[in-house]
């Protein structure tokens, strides 16, 4: 298994975070993690084909909103809050609505 790239928090980019969380399905991932902390990809509880759903986190973690990490069998997914406020101050608030 290829190990997961995450950019390095002084390189994320506003314009490639804002295009990750604009799809309806990918904020309502985002939040479902925020809410959670950390979850698998079958613990979302998404209705969407697995090729779908591997798409949505790749852009995720491409620019920098998630972090996946292997664990066993499972991908465990996480919100990177602290590389995102550290470059976007008060974003995330926003964009999840007080979540």
């Amino acid at each position: 298994m290829r190990p997961f790239l995450h950019p390095a928090a002084e390189t994320l980019d506003l314009p490639r975070v804002l295009h990750a969380l604009s799809d309806p399905a990918r904020l309502e991932m985002v939040r479902r993690i925020a809410a959670a902390g950390e979850l698998t990809c079958g613990a979302l509880g998404v209705d969407r084909p697995k090729s779908s759903m591997s798409h949505h986190f790749r852009v995720l973690r491409e620019a920098g909103v998630i972090r996946t990490r292997v664990a066993g069998a499972v991908h465990l997914n996480a919100l990177r809050t602290e590389d995102i406020e550290g470059r976007f101050p008060g974003l995330l608030a926003v964009v999840l609505g007080g979540t």
